[in-house]
């Protein structure tokens, strides 16, 4: 039988945590860049929060989502607890997802990712809505189907510093 070639067969190192940390604080100022009203820009920390609740479903926990989401409610200005209570949606579902959603190729996972965003997104309008906010259009959602197609090549960069080197030891089994 033949190992399916979405497979890679080198070994990672365990994550640190510093990177975990790094990585979701670029995420923050990466949402921080004034776009405007451009359509399709995701929300990095949203994705970056997924990714991580995946790949290391014990170490993103739902308190570090919920201060991530403050952390963009003071950021953006906008109602306190909304971006907190999308981002804990989002951590709760990503980890208990997040055993199936390693069994797929990149491009499956991104499938599995987009109605997470979605899902974020739509509460989060939701409460805007409730509060007294237009609805700003289905441009709102072009951000998830942006984020959804920049997972695989988020998760190799994510991923680089996790890499063993290719070193051909003919005395070791692995």
């Amino acid at each position: 039988m033949t190992q399916p070639t979405h497979f890679s067969n080198r070994i990672l190192r365990p994550v640190k945590p510093w990177f975990i940390g790094l990585s979701l604080l670029l995420a923050v100022f990466a949402n921080m860049i004034p776009f405007g009203n451009l359509p399709g820009v995701p929300d990095w920390a949203a994705l970056i929060l997924i990714f991580w609740c995946v790949r290391e479903p014990l170490k993103i926990s739902m308190g570090i989502a919920f201060l991530l989401g403050l952390t963009m409610d003071v950021a953006n200005g906008s109602l306190i607890g909304q971006h907190a209570l999308a981002y804990i949606l989002l951590a709760y579902t990503a980890n208990s997802l997040s055993r199936r959603i390693l069994w797929f190729p990149l491009l499956q996972q991104a499938l599995h990712v987009l109605p997470l965003l979605l899902l974020a997104q739509g509460l989060m309008l939701a409460i805007r809505l409730l509060t007294g906010a237009n609805f700003p259009g289905l441009d709102y959602f072009l951000g998830s189907l942006a984020a959804a197609l920049l997972w695989p090549p988020l998760t190799y960069l994510l991923l680089l510093p996790q890499y063993r080197p290719e070193d051909k030891d003919e005395n070791r089994p692995i």
